[in-house]
């Protein structure tokens, strides 16, 4: 009925991103735009086939819950047959129930965060690659898990989807057989910050980036131990040091893509970490249930799919590998 809002036929798109978001449907017609979208395909069919290879069970767990309780993070509210309910921030809970039943579990979903960010890094609704194994030994074995799954990752985008790489003329990091790691306390001393500094901001992610690769020819760096007070109360403290995590992040090229650790596995565990911040229990009732019942130890991670396919593309701005984005204006 009318010609496309802009030219299609060039090599690149000219029209400014917030056109290309207004005209999405057109826009995702170009080559550089589907590209990314093709390679986000094949990286979530890497994730689910390297952990299908490693006995892990695929789960679909609710995204609308009763109670705004996993993180600190703003939650969207809903109507539920006239009772308040919430858009999931994350499967974290459930996740870490479903290792009682499986051992080994992993998700692919979309989750919610209602912050007020508006920056080129953040969505209000973007999709997490869960996962979570029981049995382990401490938060070392959730890295090893971690690592390979991204080279699987990888590895598939580099069958499937060579073409779209081509198109954007990226070509694909290696991920080292060992991913470096430090400590948070050698972090912040790499990153030049004090020693007091509760948490990287994403300057410092980015100077740590610069750091691995300079040091270690390495896209990845693994910080491990951040202090207990920047993690959750689920948050496996460090048995030599108990005021750091065993928890870490995974920065890929500078940028903090990966959250994971181990959790707390004993019930009483968690009562005490609950009491120790003057938090009540009872929104917590159905979950601490499961532990008072046993469940290993255990850990996990989250991977955001957005921000990984970002910064495998080079996208400056994670809607640009986002076919809808939902954020503070765009709904």
């Amino acid at each position: 009925a009318v010609p496309p809002p802009f030219d299609l036929y060039r090599p690149s798109l000219t029209a400014t991103l917030p056109t290309q978001l207004d005209h999405a449907p057109v826009a995702l017609r170009h080559p550089t735009r589907s590209a990314a979208l093709r390679i986000s395909a094949a990286a979530v069919a890497g994730f689910r086939a390297t952990l299908d290879a490693r006995r892990f069970v695929e789960i679909h767990t609710p995204k609308v819950v009763a109670t705004s309780t996993e993180s600190g993070a703003n939650v969207f509210t809903l109507d539920w047959f006239g009772r308040p309910a919430y858009l999931a921030q994350s499967p974290q809970f459930y996740k870490q129930l479903m290792v009682g039943v499986f051992e080994r579990v992993y998700e692919v979903g979309p989750v919610f965060r209602a912050e007020p960010h508006d920056t080129v890094r953040h969505l209000a609704q973007y999709t997490s690659l869960d996962v979570e194994l029981g049995f382990v030994t401490d938060h070392r074995d959730v890295m090893a898990v971690l690592r390979d799954t991204l080279a699987g990752m990888l590895d598939t985008v580099g069958d499937r989807a060579a073409a779209a790489l081509a198109t954007l003329g990226r070509e694909l990091p290696v991920v080292p057989a060992q991913i470096p790691a430090v400590h948070f306390t050698e972090a912040l001393r790499i990153a030049g910050v004090p020693a007091d500094e509760p948490d990287l901001a994403p300057a410092h992610e980015r100077a740590l980036g610069e750091w691995a690769r300079r040091e270690h020819q390495s896209d990845f760096l693994f910080v491990t131990g951040y202090p207990m007070a920047k993690r959750p109360f689920y948050t496996h403290p460090d048995p030599a040091r108990p005021t750091y995590s065993n928890g870490f992040d995974l920065l890929f090229r500078g940028l903090e893509l990966v959250t994971g650790g181990q959790r707390l596995h004993r019930h009483a565990d968690y009562l005490a970490a609950l009491a120790a911040r003057g938090e009540p229990t009872d929104p917590y009732a159905g979950y601490l249930d499961a532990f008072r019942h046993g469940l290993p130890p255990h850990g996990g991670f989250a991977i955001g799919l957005e921000r990984f396919v970002a910064r495998l593309t080079g996208a400056t701005n994670i809607r640009e590998v986002t076919p809808f984005p939902r954020d503070l204006h765009r709904l």
